[in-house]
């Protein structure tokens, strides 16, 4: 069976680089077909009536006929289940027939045959571009569009993870792994987006953010009747954090407004507490003063956390030969961070010297601070090396040899 290029797209974040067509994605080779035996029709029947394909007729109890809106010379059959005797036959020609439509509805059909996923839509009203073509926005709100977007599901994906009104860099790295497997179908003119989470490893990331968009539309109308913050407090629970309140005010910032959709994948059924068709969610500008708000409550309140880590140092540094200074380690254990910065007395700066010419990690316990995003370590105390033995120093050596990247660590020390 012949398969065209799909015209989705990993959700990469701003800073990727080019945003191109990509002939193969993760999950989704061109190689790959759904396997008409195993393709569930009355699946098959559910995304096309998702994606906008109609049902015109067909035998009743037997097949149906589906075309899609506005093109009147594509059309496929689909039997109603299993139990008609040609299933298989009228299944490998209505795959067949999509796989060779160019229609990015057929395409999308297609992707969620192959990899059962949650799908997430945006649209944002916003005015066209100066010189834009059949309406279409300008590019840098269509860049906005993605990255709010993006900032959407990493807010769900931390939700997903612990609950907390602000994040900072606790819990990032294991959030924008999942974000990895993500696809996105852009849509013409530039003001809708839709990405495809698989259930497999998204589904807590859909499902956290469902409850968390909601909460944070009852949180907003409730400070606007009353003009109380306590709702917010409440919706931390729900997944509502700074990250999810600055990811909506990037959605909406520019435009006359914002909605998001959610649509359940149908291999794998609506997750438990969840509507099976939930309701978009919009917001305004006029949310914006109370958003801006929620966001500097829950960075202002996140308490600081008492840890005690495990780490490697790569980096020290005092302003003369004598006294205190600091350092920064990567994390290797007792905090959800990558890195952390400590100022350490004169004593506790040597100790880490000492083990960091030997090639051992420290432990410290401290205060994890919120400001600079949990990445600050205050009233350092306890600092001694951990004892490795050989082997285990030089499988520390070595990954800290492949896996530092000096993007992760902090531009300096101020």
């Amino acid at each position: 069976m012949h398969w065209h290029p799909p015209n989705l797209e990993p959700l990469l974040p701003p800073d990727h680089g080019s945003h191109g067509h990509f002939p193969d994605f993760p999950g989704f080779p061109r190689s790959a077909a759904p396997d008409p035996g195993q393709v569930d029709p009355a699946v098959l029947g559910a995304l096309l009536h998702r994606h906008g394909w109609l049902r015109r007729g067909g035998a009743a109890g037997r097949y149906g006929r589906w075309t899609p809106p506005g093109h009147d010379g594509t059309s496929v059959l689909v039997p109603e289940n299993r139990a008609f005797p040609d299933c298989t036959d009228l299944l490998e020609e209505a795959l067949t027939a999509l796989s060779r439509s160019t229609l990015p509805s057929a395409r999308e059909v297609l992707y969620g045959l192959s990899v059962p996923s949650d799908e997430i839509r945006w649209e944002r009203e916003v005015p066209p571009g100066a010189y834009g073509l059949g309406g279409e926005a300008a590019w840098t709100v269509q860049e906005q569009l993605r990255s709010a977007a993006r900032q959407l599901l990493l807010a769900g994906a931390l939700a997903a993870r612990a609950r907390a009104g602000y994040y900072g860099a606790r819990h990032r790295a294991q959030a924008e792994r999942v974000l990895d497997a993500v696809l996105v179908g852009p849509q013409p003119g530039g003001r809708r987006l839709s990405a495809y989470v698989p259930v497999d490893g998204g589904r807590g990331t859909v499902t956290r953010l469902h409850h968390a968009l909601h909460a944070a539309r009852e949180a907003v109308d409730y400070q606007r009747a009353t003009g109380g913050m306590e709702a917010f407090d409440a919706a931390v629970a729900a997944g509502v954090s700074r990250e999810l309140t600055e990811a909506l005010i990037a959605l909406v910032r520019g435009s006359e407004g914002a909605r998001v959709a959610l649509a359940w994948a149908p291999a794998a059924g609506v997750p438990a507490g969840c509507a099976a068709r939930p309701e978009p969610v919009e917001f305004s500008p006029g949310d914006l003063p109370v958003l801006r708000e929620a966001a500097a409550r829950y960075t202002r309140d996140e308490p600081a956390v008492r840890v005690r880590v495990a780490g490697a140092v790569v980096r020290m540094r005092r302003s003369a030969p004598g006294g205190g200074g600091t350092v920064r380690l990567r994390v290797l254990a007792g905090a959800e961070v990558p890195y952390v910065r400590a100022a350490l007395d004169e004593e506790a700066y040597q100790v880490a010297g000492h083990a960091h010419l030997v090639g051992l990690p420290i432990r410290i316990s401290g205060r994890l601070q919120r400001r600079g995003g949990f990445r600050r370590l205050t009233d350092a105390t306890d600092v001694t090396p951990v004892p490795l033995d050989e082997v285990e120093r030089d499988r520390l050596m070595k990954s800290l040899d492949e896996s530092l990247d000096p993007a992760d660590v902090l531009p300096s020390d101020d």
